[in-house]
């Protein structure tokens, strides 16, 4: 369950090749922009100059069949832009195979996964996770720091606190898949937990399978 309001639409513009004559060729990430700060740290930490990021709206995953198309000009301006790869940072995000049929056409790749949660835990382990936590509701990194602007408000209950039981009388767990080390996400995350009702556990994926995706694309050009 991922909602994303007006004000979270997180956006990272990539510049086109031309604009850095020194650089080797590029390969263009188009990602969702609510993985604009992991992408970033993994760019900067492993020296990736040569991976440009282009962040499309994080608030289209609150209308999932527009992802298709939005990726599709976003791969269709990056070849204008002269780039000499391009690879795509979403799962399928509720596209329902859409987005799947849109870089068969293009002939463009993504990381693997139906969404963030899964590439973060790793597919396999994420599939093997929820066997068990079908009744739980996932935090990441991001949604804890947009916390409020992500779920409270959109759903009204900073307005309308009795509405919790109409959206999380079937959750039981909160389950933080935690991208940092860092102590004051851990306790944003508890204060959700406890403003949801729900029992609260932590598990650290760090990048997970995003990671390994960079670094595959890093070293194609």
């Amino acid at each position: 369950m991922t909602l994303l309001a007006a004000d979270e639409s997180l956006t990272v513009e990539a510049a086109p090749p031309a604009a850095r004559p020194d650089a080797p060729p590029a390969t263009l990430l188009i990602a969702c922009g609510a993985l604009a700060r992991e992408v970033l740290a993994l760019k900067a930490a492993n020296g990736w100059d040569h991976l440009a990021l282009q962040c499309l709206p994080a608030l289209l995953h609150n209308r999932p069949e527009r992802i298709p198309e939005a990726v599709r000009g976003a791969i269709r301006q990056g070849r204008a832009d002269g780039y000499a790869r391009i690879a795509v940072v979403y799962g399928d995000c509720g596209t329902g195979g859409r987005l799947d049929a849109v870089l068969a056409e293009e002939g463009v790749e993504r990381i693997e996964g139906p969404h963030c949660y899964a590439f973060y835990a790793g597919v396999d382990g994420f599939v093997a996770a929820s066997e068990h936590e079908f009744t739980a509701f996932y935090l990441t990194d991001f949604l804890v720091r947009q916390f409020d602007s992500l779920v409270i408000r959109p759903l009204g209950l900073d307005r309308h606190p009795e509405l919790r039981d109409a959206y999380f009388a079937h959750y039981t767990d909160l389950v933080y898949l935690a991208q940092s080390d860092d102590p004051a996400l851990d306790a944003a995350a508890q204060a959700a937990a406890d403003r949801l009702g729900l029992a609260y556990r932590r598990r650290f994926t760090g990048f997970g399978d995003l990671a390994g995706f960079l670094t595959a694309e890093a070293g194609r050009t």
